[in-house]
């Protein structure tokens, strides 16, 4: 448990100080190219008609994909950790480590985030749509200033759960194995959970399965940022952040989405979501937060704050729960 816990915090230091190198192999590309490959072997072509498809053999499908997918993440991940870790411990620690960092994704998130506020800041408009449209599912083209940063906020508090606490829950409990099974769940769904005609029933289980393994983890995350927005104090408000999560939490067509994304819109004071469009159709979506004021890019930056803020409490927890089984051990 102590090479855990050393292995643990080594790749939580090296994700706040490296993030995601560019241009280097990374684990989880690896494990997009193994769903893009086995969607084209499950699903196939999908040209016919909606209706001449059949809607349980395709959600088997996907279970299936979920099997593979899941199944050859551990597997390798398993043989990598315990085949380390019998040559030499302190090898074993650094792939941990490693391996630990290629999981938690907030400097990542951050850095993502910041190129948007970034290209608002220099007054490039197509630069940041650009930017944000590297990090949303919704079509940008026609989003103008405002509407470019709310979907930079609501990526980044939507992200704060699923894309960071969630994989650091899951790394600090069960080491890399259970994080990266965690992350194959949560790029399956990223891939294949859209409700359009290719995946609407294909993608059923892995949306189904994420939205399972992040129930927890999203009340958690919602939980420690509204603790944050009360520690950060100066330009967050935790009992706003506290009354919009209470009012807005399940406004979201997802269980888990507006759990954090209400907190975040009540500690900045502003309000998120609404309409989109998604593949050029128009998504109709309630709002979220309350409008007191309009957005502003800087508010992206705030939103980046409350994220580390949010993650750093997590850590804390989770050390403090570490250290008081141990003694009580």
């Amino acid at each position: 448990m102590i090479n855990h816990l050393i292995a643990f915090f080594l790749g939580f230091v090296l994700d706040q100080i490296i993030g995601d190198p560019m241009n280097f192999p990374h684990p989880i590309r690896l494990i997009g190219s193994l769903i893009s490959f086995l969607d084209k072997k499950l699903l196939g072509d999908t040209s016919d008609s909606a209706s001449s498809r059949k809607t349980g053999k395709e959600k088997a499908l996907g279970l299936i994909l979920c099997f593979l997918v899941i199944g050859i993440t551990v597997l390798i991940t398993g043989v990598i950790s315990v085949v380390s870790y019998m040559l030499n411990t302190y090898l074993g620690i650094l792939v941990e480590a490693v391996l630990t960092c290629y999981i938690l994704a907030a400097r990542s998130l951050k850095v993502e985030s910041m190129k948007v506020y970034y290209a608002l800041r220099e007054g490039d408009i197509e630069k940041s749509r650009y930017a944000v449209s590297m990090i949303v599912g919704r079509d940008t083209k026609c989003l103008d200033e405002a509407g470019i940063t709310r979907a930079a906020i609501e990526t980044v508090a939507e992200n704060t759960s699923d894309g960071v606490i969630a994989p650091v829950i899951y790394t600090f409990l069960g080491g890399p194995i259970l994080g990266f099974a965690y992350k194959s769940i949560n790029t399956m769904d990223s891939m294949v959970g859209y409700h359009n005609d290719r995946y609407e029933h294909f993608g059923f289980f892995p949306a189904k399965l994420d939205d399972i393994v992040n129930f927890l983890p999203a009340r958690i995350s919602a939980l420690l940022m509204i603790l944050a927005a009360f520690v950060l104090g100066r330009d967050f408000s935790g009992r706003n952040a506290f009354k919009i999560f209470l009012r807005d939490r399940y406004n979201h067509k997802s269980p888990n989405s507006a759990q954090t994304e209400s907190v975040c819109a009540g500690a900045l004071g502003v309000r998120l979501a609404g309409d989109a469009y998604y593949f050029g159709k128009l998504v109709k979506k309630p709002f979220i937060g309350d409008d007191l004021r309009q957005v502003e890019p800087i508010d992206i930056k705030r939103a980046c704050k409350l994220m580390l803020c949010t993650t750093y409490l997590c850590v804390i927890v989770l050390y403090l729960m570490a250290g008081s089984i141990t003694i009580f051990m």
